[in-house]
C-alpha cells in the first residue's frame, strides 16, 4: 500500500452503505485509479465506465461525446463519480485542443448527470470533477468556495463544466463539485514532470515564483473524494486543496530540500510563453485557494505541508 492511496478514516454521516456499487468515469487516470483502489479495498464494487466494448461485468459502455451511456449498468449504484476529461497540460493549446478540453468536460458531465437523474432509483450522490481553475488569477488574495469565477479560458470552462451537473442536482441527487488543486504525485500531473527535472538538477522557480500554487497530496485528494462521498452535509463546490497554499518559489525550494538537489535554474516567463503558448498562463497564474468546506465539515489532511506531501509521493510501495 502506498502513502498516496491508503484509505481515509471513517467519516460522519456516511452516505455509502457497505459493499456499495460506485460508477466511476475516468478510472484509468491518476486520481481515478487511486480512488478505485481505495474503494475496492474497503469492499465497494467499482463499475468502470469505458469507451470501448466492456470486457466484463465490472465495466459499462459510454460515449461522452455522443451523449450516451448504458444506463442498465448504472442501476443499483449508490454513487456516480465523474473524473473523465482531456488533460489540460497534455498538449499545446491549439483552438481544436481547447475545444476538446471544454467538450470532454461539459459533454461527459451532461451525459452522466442526465443518466443518473433518469434512473428509477437515482444514486445517493453525484461527485463531479472540477478544478481550482474556476477562480482564475487571485493574486495574493485567498479565496474559498464563496468566491466568484475568474476571467479567461479555464474559468469559463469550469463554469460550464459545473453547470453541466445541474440535471443531477435538480433531480434531488446530492451533487458535489470537486475543485481540485495541483495533485502531488510521483507520476502524472504537474509533479510527474517536475520530479525528473529536479532530480537532474534542473529545477527552479517558474517565472517570478511569486504566484501561489494550491496543492494537495494524492493521498489527501483520494481521502477528500471519499469524504465527499460519505458526508451527507457536503454539496455544491468543494475545494480539494491543502490548507496552506505556498508560492512557486517556496515550493521549488522545498523540492530542492526533499530531493537534495539545487533549485537554482529559474525558467523565465518569456521562455515559458514561447514554449507553451497560451497554456503558460495556467502555470504563471496565482491561485491561493482554501478548502473551507472540507475543514468546516471536519476533514483531516494527512499531508498538509508541501514537504510532507512530497515525501509521501516519493515513498516506495509497501
Amino acid at each position: 500500500m502506498t502513502a498516496d492511496s491508503s484509505p481515509p478514516p471513517p467519516s460522519p454521516g456516511s452516505a455509502l452503505p457497505a459493499g456499495s456499487r460506485v460508477a466511476l468515469a475516468g478510472a484509468s487516470g491518476l486520481i481515478g485509479s487511486a480512488l478505485a483502489r481505495s474503494l475496492e479495498r474497503d469492499g465497494h464494487t467499482v463499475v468502470r465506465l469505458v469507451r470501448r466494448p466492456p470486457r466484463g461485468p465490472g465495466e459499462v459502455r459510454w460515449d461522452p461525446a455522443g451523449g450516451s451511456v448504458d444506463t442498465a449498468g448504472l442501476a443499483g449504484c449508490a454513487a456516480v463519480v465523474n473524473l473523465a476529461a482531456a488533460g489540460v497540460g497534455s498538449r499545446r493549446w491549439t483552438e481544436s485542443y481547447k475545444r476538446l478540453i471544454r467538450d470532454s468536460r461539459v459533454r461527459g458531465t451532461t451525459t452522466l448527470a442526465r443518466a443518473a437523474a433518469a434512473l428509477d432509483e437515482p444514486p445517493r450522490v453525484f461527485v463531479n470533477g472540477s478544478a481550482m481553475g474556476y477562480y482564475g488569477d487571485t493574486g495574493d488574495r485567498a479565496v474559498d468556495e464563496t468566491a466568484p469565477p475568474g476571467e479567461g479560458f479555464l474559468p469559463s470552462v469550469c463554469v460550464e463544466w459545473e453547470a453541466a451537473a445541474d440535471p443531477a442536482r435538480e433531480a434531488g441527487i446530492r451533487t458535489v463539485l470537486a475543485r481540485t488543486g495541483l495533485v502531488v504525485a510521483r507520476s502524472g500531473g504537474a509533479w510527474g514532470r517536475l520530479f525528473p527535472l529536479f532530480r537532474a538538477g534542473l529545477g527552479g522557480r517558474l517565472g517570478s515564483g511569486r504566484q501561489y500554487w494550491s496543492y494537495i497530496s494524492l493521498h489527501d485528494e483520494v481521502a477528500a473524494l471519499r469524504f465527499a462521498l460519505d458526508t451527507g452535509s457536503l454539496s455544491g463546490p468543494v475545494n480539494l486543496t491543502a490548507p496552506n497554499p505556498l508560492t512557486n518559489a517556496e515550493i521549488t525550494r522545498a523540492m530542492g530540500r526533499v530531493l537534495h538537489r539545487p533549485a537554482l535554474v529559474p525558467t523565465p516567463e518569456a521562455l515559458l510563453r514561447v514554449a507553451l503558448g497560451e497554456m503558460a498562463g495556467d502555470i504563471l497564474v496565482s491561485q491561493r485557494v482554501l478548502p473551507a468546506k472540507l475543514l468546516d465539515a471536519g476533514f483531516h489532511f494527512a499531508f498538509p505541508g508541501i514537504e510532507e506531501a512530497l515525501r509521501a509521493a516519493l515513498r516506495p510501495a509497501d
